[in-house]
């Protein structure tokens, strides 16, 4: 028998007043304001002669809010403008749509250099709090001051006629948005909104985003960089162009991007011993066995490849590109090619221009390239799974919103938390906080926000409040 007598007393009205729902959002609005993000949105978007009621980079702003907040259209603004105890006038929908429409190709060139100077700034905050940058970790090793950027494309399945969808190489219908991501930080560095039908391996676009992701890196970041990708994206063109970054003096920059399978390859791999495969870490840095139904191997190809059949089969890539393969059983359902199929092992290739480095750890650095699917992940639950207009301009500022509403999230955790939410995804961060409900008590000429006792995540809260008020007022 279910209990129900807690309910029995129980009536509803609406008529509260002093009280806001999702109070912890106002955090964010003051991360933007504190590092000086809203100010140099205005900047970016102002129009001379333009004086608008709702200042554009205000309105920017309170989208991505909304955005990181959960939003998923234009409408769900109205949880900020109908609290204007705790956040003051804000823009309707149709000032939000229009302050959109007005981001076009010259603006959002402003704006990404208006984030790329805020960044700057955050991430001396960031370094001051923590020693550092937070370093990216592979196997358990940390490495050290190197930003690592991860290039991925992604779906977006559209459910109506949007301007740019188009049946995509899986199937489905939608756009094809091409991504990178820092790994250290967790911050979107550059998106690029592309048809449905747009390429997997369309070099030219993976190297506008390279750019655009470089861009954003404070220059001295810039110095040690390691630019990760998948098979689909490890093109001639970009692999070139990654050799040419390492022309500026004083900057290094390093590649780890998946091979083809292809013909020259597979017979590289049918000349190899037992003897020549060596162990792979698993996540701990621990090797895992040569044999077994678990096991599994890595093994450079590089030599075979320069010296097949007396020619050399990598002879139009760069001459510092190593080539490694890796191997394991196959997964159940796994499309195999007549190779594996014969010798029971799936085959994965990679390369790189790492120098120095054992085999096993250069795989292991290579294998967490797949952390980027968190981040598209992520990235989806804040905004970027769902284009609320027909019209791919809107679609377009939607996009730059809602990577911003990723950004402010990953500062709120780097500047604002403590460890027990430092690694808190999106959903979490906005059932503990985001979401939580407080009271507005005026008095003093002062507003304070009340948050109840009895919620489990209130210090944490409050702790996030403290903070972001104590952070040094833009200059």
């Amino acid at each position: 028998m279910h209990d129900s007598a807690w309910s029995r007393d129980l009536t509803v009205e609406v008529g509260g007043h002093g009280v806001v729902s999702h109070a912890g959002s106002a955090v964010l609005r003051l991360l933007a304001d504190r590092t000086g993000l809203t100010g140099a949105l205005s900047k970016a978007v102002a129009r001379r002669g333009f004086t608008p009621v709702h200042d554009r980079g205000r309105v920017l702003v309170d989208a991505a809010v909304c955005i990181a907040d959960g939003g998923r259209a234009l409408s769900d603004l109205a949880a900020l403008r109908d609290q204007a105890e705790l956040y003051g006038p804000v823009a309707s929908d149709a000032t939000l749509w229009r302050a959109l429409e007005e981001i076009g190709d010259t603006q959002r060139e402003r704006i990404a250099s208006a984030r790329a100077r805020i960044r700057r700034r955050v991430w001396t905050l960031i370094a001051a709090r923590h020693g550092r940058i937070p370093p990216s970790r592979v196997a358990d090793v940390d490495l050290g001051k190197t930003v690592v950027i991860r290039l991925d494309a992604t779906i977006q399945v559209a459910h109506s006629d949007k301007q740019g969808a188009a049946g995509t190489f899986k199937g489905s219908y939608g756009h094809h948005p091409l991504t990178a991501w820092c790994d250290n930080t967790c911050e979107s560095l550059a998106f690029r909104l592309r048809p449905g039908n747009a390429g997997s391996n369309t070099a030219s676009d993976h190297i506008a985003v390279l750019d655009e992701a470089i861009a954003q890196i404070p220059d001295p970041y810039r110095r040690d960089l390691l630019v990760t990708c998948d098979g689909a994206g490890a093109t001639l063109d970009l692999i070139n162009h990654i050799t040419a970054l390492n022309a500026v003096h004083g900057r290094r920059v390093h590649y780890s991007v998946g091979f083809d399978l292809d013909a020259r390859a597979r017979a590289a791999i049918s000349e190899l011993r037992e003897s020549d495969w060596e162990h792979v870490w698993d996540r701990d840095g621990e090797p895992r066995d040569l044999d077994g139904d678990h096991a599994a191997g890595v093994v450079e190809l590089t030599g075979l490849l320069r010296t097949s059949h007396g020619g050399d089969e990598l002879s139009n890539w760069p001459v510092d590109m190593r080539v490694f393969c890796r191997r394991e059983r196959p997964s159940s359902g796994a499309q195999l090619c007549a190779l594996e199929e014969a010798d029971g092992w799936r085959y994965q290739l990679f390369a790189t221009n790492t120098g120095r480095g054992q085999p096993d750890f250069l795989e292991a650095r290579h294998r967490a390239h797949a952390r980027v699917e968190d981040r598209i992940r992520c990235g989806k639950t804040t905004g970027l799974d769902h284009l609320p207009s027909t019209m791919m301009t809107i679609n377009q500022a939607w996009c730059v919103a809602a990577t911003i509403a990723c950004d402010l999230l990953c500062w709120l955790r780097l500047l604002c938390l403590g460890p027990t939410l430092a690694d808190a995804e999106p959903k979490t961060l906005r059932y503990r906080l985001l979401h939580t409900a407080a009271r507005i008590v005026r008095g003093q000429r002062k507003r304070k926000i009340k948050i109840p006792e009895t919620w489990p995540w209130a210090d944490e809260l409050a702790a996030a409040f403290h903070t972001a008020f104590a952070l040094p007022a833009p200059t």
